[in-house]
């Protein structure tokens, strides 16, 4: 069932909610559309547009009744209650797909808080005897509602796993860490579920991450290394996929595999060129990245697919000379040879080579800088020192001139800031 709100209902919407439920495994065999000024607070529609969703289900012998709105508990039951169906809206759908979907320890615990979470409010569902006391021998007297018993018990489990969630984010910061004490950059890959993000992600780093023409194909993050001219190793991340109207519940869940594009240097946001609805798409995810303290990250928006267009690969380049988007087809390779190098500017856009003269008590800072990959060339002088050619942000350039025995080298090939692309 559709609903719009004060609108029509979209047919893109539908046609998503169409795909979702095909990704949980449900066959569509009806198909019943609705548009009200607010929501009724006991149906979500109006009781006749209820009774119309009742006679589609009996008509079609359908098992199960899915709304595409977020509903209540009140209004869940109550259309159970009128149907004789299990009634399942758009958060409980979405939470089924991540539970089929999730296949790491740590998306397992994910999925299950996310559902536990989503249950607490819905235990009276139609389920009348849990509301009577216990009685018996020995078991007289005001007692615990078997209702309460249950409550207590999610309440623990929900407990349980955000002790282990706790823990588990504890550990991946601990390899973040481990990874910015040798500064290589960090790109994540971002963007509205199935635009083609893990594709891209194999297609860039040489990985096998599943991949399916279908909502939420991958749901746990897959980290590479990739090698880039000019800048050496960056890790590239690939994230889950966002989709419109994310469950609150889910955002939360998943706040630690997200943490990922918040600590990333760069994003890289893939949009399905070919959707017409791309521009929607592409504020959808930017409200969750910035509900998740994302928001201020530079952003490098790659346009996938643009063999569904018939369009040709290009780079589009920002006011700042840095690349602002790129249009490629992860599925056939092309404009994948430019996208690397726009990515290589684009994680480092203030990089610069420069000839650093180190002194003998500066061995550390030579081991250090070679630990980082940001040496090109070495060149010893007739005192033991050192003269390296790096290339490396120019922040941290200044930060290496003002350590001791450390000095610029000027000269012809290395006064000037070279942009590495």
């Amino acid at each position: 069932m559709g609903v719009g709100i004060g609108h029509p209902v979209d047919p893109y919407d539908t046609s998503e909610f169409r795909a979702l439920a095909a990704s949980a495994g449900a066959e569509g065999v009806g198909l019943v559309l609705a548009t009200r000024p607010r929501p009724d607070p006991k149906y979500f529609v109006g009781s006749g547009k209820a009774e119309e969703i009742r006679a589609c289900a009996e008509e079609h012998a359908a098992d199960l009744v899915l709304v595409d709105q977020t509903l209540t508990p009140s209004q869940e039951r109550n259309l159970e209650k009128l149907t004789n169906r299990r009634v399942l809206d758009r958060n409980g759908l979405i939470l089924d797909i991540f539970a089929q979907r999730a296949r790491s320890f740590e998306g397992k615990l994910q999925v299950e808080l996310a559902q536990l979470s989503h249950l607490a409010s819905r235990l009276v569902r139609g389920w009348t005897h849990l509301e009577r006391q216990k009685g018996g021998i020995g078991l007289r007297g005001p007692g615990e509602t078997q209702l309460e018993t249950d409550r207590r018990l999610i309440a623990k489990r929900i407990r349980t796993l955000k002790s282990r969630l706790e823990k588990l984010a504890r550990q991946r910061d601990t390899s973040r860490h481990v990874r910015r004490e040798v500064p290589v950059p960090t790109v994540a890959l971002v963007g509205y579920t199935n635009a083609g993000k893990s594709t891209l992600f194999n297609a860039l780093t040489g990985a096998t991450t599943y991949v399916a023409d279908q909502l939420f194909a991958t749901l746990d993050p897959t980290v590479r290394q990739v090698k880039l001219a000019g800048v050496g190793e960056v890790v590239l991340a690939d994230t889950v996929g966002f989709v419109r109207a994310l469950p609150h519940e889910l955002v939360a869940a998943f706040r630690s595999t997200l943490q990922e594009a918040r600590d990333a240097d760069l994003l890289l946001h893939v949009v399905d060129a070919s959707d017409p609805l791309r521009n929607e798409r592409t504020l959808q995810v930017r409200e969750v990245l910035k509900s998740i303290g994302a928001g201020d990250i530079r952003e490098l928006l790659v346009f996938n697919k643009v063999d569904l267009l018939g369009s040709e690969p290009k780079i589009v380049m920002g006011a700042d000379g840095v690349a602002s988007q790129a249009w490629v087809s992860a599925a056939t390779g092309a404009g994948l040879d430019d996208l690397r190098a726009a990515l290589a500017h684009a994680v480092r856009p203030n990089q610069v080579r420069r000839t650093l003269h180190l002194e003998l008590p500066a061995a550390a800072v030579r081991s250090d800088l070679y630990r980082r990959n940001a040496v090109r060339a070495e060149r010893q002088r007739d005192d033991g020192s050192w003269e390296l050619d790096v290339e490396l942000d120019l922040s941290e350039v200044a930060k290496l001139l003002g350590g001791r025995g450390v000095h610029l080298v000027d000269n012809s090939n290395t006064s000037r800031a070279q942009r590495v692309a």
